[in-house]
């Protein structure tokens, strides 16, 4: 399952429409893997040479929702996210937003997040890092639903024979 598509450069060193969309996927996948299994993904691949540029650093975000999904918007809560920044030795500056407080899955992400916008190594974090990951997510999401299943209560209206 190939997760991201190879980047093309344009002339003027632009990357090709999309590939913002691409990497957002790539940083979704590693935002939401489970630790282990993102630590255990992380293993494929060839640990890059880099240096902090921020953090991990831990904060609170606001949570924002709305009424009905399009009504005014009202604050609901926070919650505690985990944020990195690193440079590769290649030059590429990786970041990575997580929920929660762990700190070296941050920061693993955030490498992975710059293996994945180098072109040379970008094919390899898709097939041996991305692809599990999305697997393990898309089964937790499986057992998630299907919990969520026997729960499900089916209504329906009789019909009298009045009319």
């Amino acid at each position: 399952m190939l997760i991201c598509g190879k980047a093309e450069v344009m002339a003027e060193g632009q990357a090709r429409p999309g590939i913002e969309d691409e990497r957002q996927s790539a940083m979704r996948i590693f935002s939401l893997a489970p630790a282990e299994a993102l630590r255990s993904a992380a293993q494929n691949v060839n640990k890059p040479a880099y240096e902090r540029l921020r953090g991990p650093e831990t904060g609170l975000v606001m949570l924002r929702g709305r009424t009905g999904g399009g009504g005014e918007a009202f604050n609901v809560g926070e919650a505690t996210v985990t944020r990195c920044s690193v440079r590769l030795a290649s030059g590429e500056v990786g970041h990575a937003y997580i929920l929660g407080r762990d700190g070296e899955r941050a920061e693993c992400a955030a490498w992975l997040d710059g293996l994945w916008q180098n072109p040379a190594t970008r094919a390899t974090v898709e097939d041996r890092v991305l692809a599990p990951l999305a697997a393990a997510i898309a089964a937790e999401e499986r057992t998630v639903a299907a919990k969520s299943a026997r729960t499900k209560v089916e209504f329906f209206t009789m019909v009298r024979g009045e009319d």
